[in-house]
Order: C-alpha cells, then sequence, then structure tokens
C-alpha cells in the first residue's frame, strides 16, 4: 500500500513541525529530526508521539 503523495506533501512531524520521509516498506513515516517514526495503520498515519517509536 502506498501513501497518497498529496497527503505527504503536507504532513509534517508533530514535534519538529519538519517534513517526513515515507518508508513503504516498514509503512512509516520517519522524522529524522526528532528521531520518530510514526506508524500507518490501515493507510491511516498516526500522528501521535505515543504511538510514535525512537529510532
Amino acid at each position: 500500500m502506498s501513501l497518497d503523495p498529496w497527503l505527504l506533501e503536507r504532513l509534517v512531524c508533530p514535534v519538529t513541525r519538519t517534513p517526513l520521509r515515507y518508508d513503504e516498506v516498514a509503512q512509516e513515516l520517519v522524522s529524522e529530526a526528532a528521531g520518530l517514526a510514526y506508524p500507518i495503520r490501515d493507510g491511516v498515519p498516526v500522528m501521535l508521539v505515543e504511538e510514535a517509536r525512537e529510532l
């Protein structure tokens, strides 16, 4: 499953407000600046810091 490019352009890390990198294999949005990876569940990005895993 891939993420809509329009959506990816608009999403930012809720901690640092920096752009995210889409990791299609892991189904995560990665914030290099915050050192966090936000999961994508059933095609929906979960942009909660509590749900993110540390890199």
